[in-house]
């Protein structure tokens, strides 16, 4: 198994050790149901609500060493966390609480990431909306390579999904864009 997965496996037993709620976002995310690329992070979106993310924080930060040494504050306010696996692998986690984020965490699927390790991985639809509200033309790069191999995208659930964002993005018409880009798709 290479090191990137299992850092991402050793996060997740973690994680679900704890029974807490969540899932892989991000580039593995995209290996699974886009064009497949290359990534040197795992990243992961944690349900925490609002108001409790000290807990969550001071729990992952006992067990995986920070980037950015004595910057707890930081991380809360932030609502993200920047560790290391223990093979030196980084890993980002999200802190979520929007109720895009829980529906997207209770819709996850497992996926195989190799023969001896499944992994709750967001679903194709919720990284098309996550991609495209970042923005960035990695990300739009990601969002095409999805729709290209996912056939069978709900385009209704992205198109509501992404119109809830649509005012927030810094994409001028995040919904147009997005819309012109699933065309034929569903």
């Amino acid at each position: 198994m290479n090191k990137l997965l299992e850092a991402a496996g050793e996060v997740c037993a973690f994680m679900a050790e704890r029974n807490w709620k969540f899932c892989i976002i991000g580039g593995l995310a995209v290996q699974q149901w886009g064009e497949p690329r290359t990534t040197l992070d795992a990243d992961f979106t944690l349900l925490t609500g609002w108001g409790g993310e000290e807990y969550y924080v001071k729990e992952i930060l006992g067990h995986f060493a920070s980037r950015i040494p004595g910057n707890f504050d930081y991380f809360v306010a932030q609502r993200i966390l920047l560790v290391r696996a223990s093979n030196g692998i980084d890993i980002d986690i999200a802190l979520g609480a929007l109720p895009f984020e829980e529906a997207m965490i209770e819709r996850a699927v497992t996926k195989e990431f190799s023969p001896n390790l499944s992994l709750p991985c967001c679903t194709a639809e919720d990284l098309v909306v996550m991609k495209a509200f970042a923005g960035r033309s990695r990300d739009w790069m990601d969002v095409e390579g999805v729709i290209k191999r996912q056939a069978s995208l709900d385009v209704d659930y992205v198109l509501d999904h992404i119109s809830d964002f649509n005012e927030l993005s810094n994409e001028p018409d995040l919904f147009g864009r997005v819309k012109r880009l699933l065309g034929g798709a569903g």
